[in-house]
């Protein structure tokens, strides 16, 4: 049970449920967020994520369990009640109020003094670059300046947590990862602690110190983007969290300090134990971004060394995809850094090559 308001479990769920009749939304969900940082919920559509939000916001009331900031629980309070506000995917901007208005409305709503509501509106436009444009309706602005008016709405009450749902779903791609970066800097300057929903992987890493990978309701990874790619828990994790070659097969080797599994394109070899039993099920994972390819085999290569035959090839400008088909059928997705080996500028298709990649580089997860 958590006791206290510590810095490091500032907010905190405990045993979190919610059940929508016979649907179970989330499932025991225990998180510890830390006071001052971005926190990121991520999974796919109908996971949970925006459901356990939305009971942070006192939207939605827990089935059971606890929601504790501070060391205090606030899961029976009203939203008004609770110390948190939540910016929308879809902003949520009064169309026939300016730019000033939609600051100071929910300041005036508290009956904050004019000259403080001034000032706090003020401030809250310098904050997010928008002083210019005070007098602007929102549909004059682009949908990155309505984002970030969003944003100052949001922050104008000073919460001590910001909730933010899908906050640059709205946006075009390139915009979005222009935004990503200026909403980091504007979060991190107020020192806001902030939870945000997404199902882009890229729009979680980029903006969060931690995540929290969702999947039917329950919680299966808490890490830094680092530990979440490169170190993924499980199966799930490892194919939704980037691109990912998955090879079942069976444990043959697990020793202290490296394990190996018999798998259809053959034995490989992984540079760590897994505590298993021999000839259970497992499956290899290789980000194909660790496999190299070539004509030639590397000397002193004793194994992880594989054969196939090049079928598909696409070029991304920055790097090169290649899609090699091993005799027994499985497909190898490899990436390689755009003119990163002299060689692969010969490689085309229905060319047969050499792939392969360092004990290190791949991981065995329990199926």
């Amino acid at each position: 049970m958590a006791t206290g308001g510590s810095k490091d479990n500032y907010l905190v769920t405990e045993n979190l449920v919610k059940r929508f009749d016979e649907a179970l939304a989330v499932d025991e969900v225990n998180l510890s967020i830390t006071q001052g940082e971005i926190f990121a919920l991520l999974g796919s559509s109908g996971c949970g994520k925006s459901t356990l939000l939305r009971m942070l916001a006192g939207f939605e009331k827990p089935t059971s369990g606890r929601i504790l900031l501070g060391g205090k629980d606030v899961a029976s309070l009203a939203p008004y009640e609770r110390p948190f506000n939540m910016m929308f995917q879809s902003y949520a901007l009064f169309p026939h109020l300016d730019i000033w208005e939609n600051i100071a409305f929910g300041l005036k709503r508290e009956g904050l003094a004019k000259e403080d509501i001034k000032q706090r509106v003020g401030e809250m436009l310098d904050l997010v670059q928008l002083t210019p444009y005070a007098k602007r309706k929102p549909h004059q602005l682009s949908g990155g300046q309505q984002q970030r008016v969003a944003l100052a709405r949001s922050l104008a009450k000073k919460p001590k947590v910001l909730l933010l749902d899908e906050p640059l779903g709205a946006l075009d791609k390139k915009l979005r990862e222009q935004t990503q970066f200026e909403l980091v800097n504007i979060i991190e300057k107020v020192g806001v602690t902030c939870v945000m929903v997404t199902h882009d992987q890229e729009e979680a890493m980029t903006m969060a110190g931690r995540i929290a990978v969702m999947s039917k309701g329950r919680v299966l990874q808490v890490g830094s983007p680092q530990e979440i790619y490169e170190y993924p828990r499980n199966r799930f994790v490892a194919d939704f969290i980037g691109s990912v070659n998955l090879l079942d097969g069976k444990l043959s080797v697990d020793e202290t300090d490296h394990c190996a599994a018999e798998t259809p394109i053959g034995e490989i070899h992984v540079g760590h134990s897994i505590s298993g039993t021999v000839g259970m099920p497992v499956a290899v994972a290789v980000r194909p971004e660790k496999v190299s390819i070539g004509k030639q085999a590397p000397q002193g290569l004793s194994h992880n060394l594989f054969r196939g035959r090049v079928k598909e090839i696409a070029y991304f400008g920055a790097y090169n995809t290649y899609i090699v088909v091993t005799p027994q059928g499985n497909r190898i997705k490899i990436t390689e850094p755009n003119g990163s080996h002299l060689d692969l500028l010969d490689i085309t298709w229905e060319d047969d090559v050499f792939f392969w990649w360092d004990d290190t580089d791949a991981l065995i997860l329990r199926n």
